[in-house]
Formats: C-alpha cells, structure tokens, sequence
C-alpha cells in the first residue's frame, strides 16, 4: 500500500466514503486510491463488520510462537543477569554456555531482546570514537610483554576520605594484576604495592603509563623516580601521549567497568572498598568471559612471567666507548669542569654519553635515551 503511514488512517476514510457515495466502482477505487482491487474489497469487508473500528491496524504477532524461548530458560537468563548486572548478552551466553552446555541457549541477539523486554537493558549515549594513534610501543602478543599501570580518578569514601585506586593489568590477556585502594599515590606507596605484583608475577618487558605522577616528570627524559626504578629492573617505560588515553584503550576499558561494578556506589571506608575492589578483580578475571579473548577469562590466558623480581637490580654498564658520569644527590652533573643540573630522579645514579657527532651527546640511562648535550653551549635537551 503506498499511502504514506502518516495518512493511512484518513486514506482508508476517503475510500470508504466514495465507495458509500455509490459513485464508484470496485475497480475505480482501486485505481483512485492506488491500491490492488483485493485491498479494497478487504477493507469495504472490515468496515461492514465493525464500522470504523474494523479500519484500525491489527496486531500482526502470531497467536502461537513455536520458536519462543522457553520459559525455564529466560527464568535462568535473569538469574544469571541480577547477579552479574553489568555484563551484557554476549557475555551471558558465553558463561551460560560454559557453565550448562547441555541446554540449548538462545542467541547473544535473542538473549538482548529477553533482556530489553525486562527492563534490563540501559540505553546508552553514542560515543565518538578517536581515530587510531600509533606510537613505537612494544607489540603485544603474549603475556608479560607489556603491562598498563594507571590511578582511577581519585573519589570520597563514605567517610569522607579520599581513595585513589591503583590498577595493573597484562595487555594481552587483559589480567587484572592488581587493584589497590591508596591514600596517596606517591612514589613510595606506588611501588610497594607494584613490587607485591613483580613478587608474584614475575617482570614485564614494558610498562605503559599516562604522563601524571608518580610514572612520570617534567625532568629529563619524563623520567619520574618510578621510572628509573622500572629501568634498573629491565623494565621499558612507556609513556602514552597527553591527552590520548585511547593508547592505553585497554585499560580504560577495564576502569569502566571497575567503576561501575566497585566503585559505585563508595564504601565507607578504605578497609570496606579494598574488599570490593578484590571481589571485582577475582569475577574480571575468572568469572567474566572476554569478548576479545574469544570469550575465554582473563585467569585462562594469563601465564606468569619467565622473569623473577631480583633480590638486587644488577648493576648499570655501558659499553667502554661510553662516557660515563654519576648524578649528585641534588640532581647535578658534572661536565667539562661544569655543574649542569640533570635530573632529580637519577640521583646517585651512574649515566653513559654517547658521542653521536662532533660536539653532540646522546644521553642514556642504561638502556633508555634520556635527551641530547650540546658541548657547544652546555644545553641539555629531551629525546
């Protein structure tokens, strides 16, 4: 019919008022109105039982659907839903699937349409998403290549004190290393709690982090106290880009969920919120299927590192065509007779120059380039 849906109401009065003028024809109808001559005949026919009321549109669902999910499963749909409420269909599927594979599960779209009817689906807002940004980070194919360290948004408990949450997490299986609820996050408290990782972990090849303390400074290199430490470990620093928290899009993802499943609403006090905090890690990790994991767990990927926190770092060396200085407790260098200020978070330690042209030094901090010495006027830039 190509009435426009806005009209069809008041099409379908005009033809039954010319058909009562009794000035037209079946067949003239049809062609006034542009509809097949059996769709008059249908309508005449409605309106002849039950007047206007027979023009109105009827319900088109079948009395009876053979494909209907069965009642027990929808029943056992919404359990698994009310106690997991942020997880969506697919993730249901996945679990029910896991957990009951000798029952025949509707699909992840069904199991949405289920969800929608109840009530239990939250519209949410359309996101505009960053193009991809490529940076020089280590490739991520397996675990331990590369973790990503990070502080939640700190937030007021209910006792009115701040908890500023401490993540880690393995890129490849997306594990959740550790989550730890910090009442500061200075350098000290930072790698104590990161050094209870490495313990039971083992070492990374790479940690990735924001620009914000303590990972990072404003010193040479960016390199923070935090920093240095990861490389006297072995342990490449990577920085993400200001304001590009999409090249730690993993990560991000992961604090979505914490907020919604542990941190909102805050416990009242610190002691109560780390309990939440570990409730949630142990269901992100072995109880909630990933969907870029093909729906495995994160616990089912996940293999601790080959290398072992060391009792002592080993000692820096640079190669002999190296020069080779030690940075003052206050942060300066000497060069040439000259007191140049370094950097703070190097302090006490040994750095090597490379001379990579006349004059001109490349600075390194074992394995890691720190910035460029201009002999000519004693500048010392970042790489």
């Amino acid at each position: 019919m190509p009435w426009k849906e806005t009209r069809v109401m008041d099409e379908k009065i005009r033809m039954i008022n010319n058909w009562l003028s009794g000035e037209y024809s079946i067949t003239e109808l049809s062609r006034i109105h542009e509809v097949s001559r059996k769709t008059v005949y249908k309508w005449v026919e409605r309106y002849e039982a039950d007047s206007c009321e027979g023009l109105k549109e009827g319900s088109r669902r079948p009395l009876v659907m053979p494909r209907a999910t069965p009642v027990e499963l929808v029943r056992e749909i919404l359990v698994i839903k009310s106690q997991h409420g942020h997880w969506g269909s697919r993730k249901l599927l996945a679990w029910l699937s896991g957990h009951q594979p000798e029952k025949r599960w509707p699909a992840a779209s069904t199991m949405s349409e289920i969800l929608k009817r109840h009530g239990l689906v939250k519209a949410r807002r359309k996101r505009h998403h960053t193009p991809p940004y490529s940076e020089p980070f280590l490739k991520v194919n397996q675990p331990n290549e590369v973790w990503s360290a990070d502080f939640k948004g700190q937030f007021r408990l209910g006792s009115g004190r701040l908890c500023y949450p401490l993540t880690l997490t393995d890129n490849h299986s997306r594990y959740l290393l550790g989550c730890w609820g910090l009442e500061h996050p200075t350098y000290l408290q930072t790698r104590s709690h990161l050094e209870l990782a490495f313990r039971e972990y083992g070492l990374p090849s790479a940690i990735r982090t924001d620009n914000g303390v303590p990972f990072a400074s404003v010193g040479l290199g960016g390199l923070s106290s935090l920093g240095a430490w990861f490389i006297k470990l072995g342990i490449q620093p990577e920085r993400i880009e200001k304001a590009h928290p999409e090249q730690n899009g993993r990560h991000e993802r992961m604090h979505r969920t914490l907020k919604e499943e542990a941190i909102s609403p805050p416990r009242k006090s610190l002691g109560e919120q780390q309990r939440a905090f570990d409730r949630f890690r142990v269901s992100f990790d072995e109880d909630r299927p990933h969907e870029a994991l093909g729906q495995k767990t994160p616990a089912s990927v996940y293999r601790k590192s080959a290398r072992e926190y060391p009792a002592k770092p080993e000692e820096i060396a640079y190669p002999q065509t190296f020069h080779v200085r030690q940075v003052k407790k206050n942060g300066d260098l000497k060069w040439k007779g000259v007191e140049l200020y370094f950097s703070g978070a190097l302090a006490g330690e040994l750095v090597g120059f490379k001379e990579i042209d006349n004059g001109i030094w490349q600075i390194y901090f074992s394995f890691y380039p720190l910035g460029i010495l201009v002999e000519r006027n004693l500048k010392i830039t970042s790489c």
